[in-house]
């Protein structure tokens, strides 16, 4: 074989090889070739999260949602990030699925692989305070925090948590075996300073104060498919949200949280999305439709549906009401 061939030969070899590569790394990273060639999808938008199939039915319900043509979604480690506009707004949205760790990831994912300017958080909560928020309300937080988070401590231990497992004994007050837990605080990593540790998470004040704003007149959705709500829903701003892995259905725990942290609502997702977005330093802002209440009874399908869907409103004016991202691959 002559030399030229064995050049040849050596080339289309070398090429084989940086073609498999360069094929091993588009499968690691799907949006790296996306990211440098295609403009729509490096585009700087705003992060929509939801947790929900029903928040997602509200959002597609409402034909507000325009995929792009080109590149309607991206796949990443069993999630799909959707691509498009929202009432001609950029936006990327993705369903996270229930619980903290579930909603940690896809929202670290989003802004760790997509230009993303901030997050918008609508989904579902309980109410704990039905004197303040009922069935088909919008809650707009001022913070949040995961309250369950426990330090349990010792049967008889001196140093007693908040949490007093024998003052809710049953028909008296008294000892209980379990003792006491303390809610702990959580780390809070960010780029700019050393990690702390904190208990509230305050949502970025520029974004709370504009859906103060922008919300404050919002006509929230009152029926869907022949159930109605008994009363007029509205949009409450600054209550505090309570964030744990575990559905609170119990109203003498629900009436602790409002007691010892004036908390109003409960559910599994927002505090994970703040921590994620103030770690990552993005603007983000909560919304959040109550679907029951903590100790009541439980709200059918329709109730359901009407609260995602006014979390959807409340985040759809709040994302057309501030300025449109501007390109980041111009």
């Amino acid at each position: 074989m002559s030399r030229i061939n064995m050049a040849v030969l050596l080339v289309l070899g070398l090429l084989l090889v940086t073609a498999k590569q360069s094929m091993q790394m588009s499968l690691r990273n799907p949006t790296s070739e996306i990211e440098t060639s295609n403009c729509k999808v490096a585009f700087l938008r705003l992060g929509l999260v939801l947790t929900s199939d029903n928040n997602e039915k509200a959002l597609r319900d409402s034909g507000l949602f325009e995929p792009d043509s080109e590149n309607p979604h991206v796949d990443i480690a069993g999630r799909r990030f959707h691509v498009g506009t929202l009432n001609k707004t950029p936006i990327m949205y993705v369903k996270t699925g229930t619980h903290s760790v579930n909603v940690a990831t896809a929202v670290q994912t989003l802004l760790l692989k997509f230009p993303i300017s901030g997050i918008i958080f609508f989904g579902s909560s309980g109410s704990l305070d039905e004197d303040m928020l009922v069935p088909g309300d919008v809650a707009v937080p001022k913070a949040v925090a995961f309250t369950g988070v426990w330090e349990w401590k010792k049967f008889r231990s001196e140093n007693k948590g908040k949490l007093v497992f024998g003052d809710f004994n049953y028909p008296e007050n008294g000892e209980n075996l379990l003792g006491t837990a303390e809610h702990q605080k959580i780390d809070l990593f960010s780029t700019s300073e050393e990690s702390k540790e904190v208990f509230w998470l305050p949502i970025s004040s520029s974004w709370y104060e504009a859906a103060t704003e922008e919300l404050k007149d919002l006509e929230l959705k009152k029926c869907h498919s022949g159930t109605c709500l008994p009363g007029t829903p509205k949009v409450v701003f600054g209550s505090k949200a309570s964030t744990s892995d575990f559905y609170v259905k119990n109203k003498a725990y629900g009436d602790f949280l409002v007691e010892k942290f004036n908390a109003t609502t409960a559910d599994s997702a927002s505090a994970s999305v703040a921590l994620t977005s103030l770690s990552n330093e993005k603007l983000f802002v909560v919304f959040q439709g109550v679907s029951n209440v903590a100790g009541g009874k439980s709200s059918n399908s329709g109730i359901k549906y009407i609260a995602s869907y006014n979390a959807f409103l409340a985040a759809t004016k709040f994302i057309n009401s501030i300025p449109t991202p501007r390109l980041a691959c111009e």
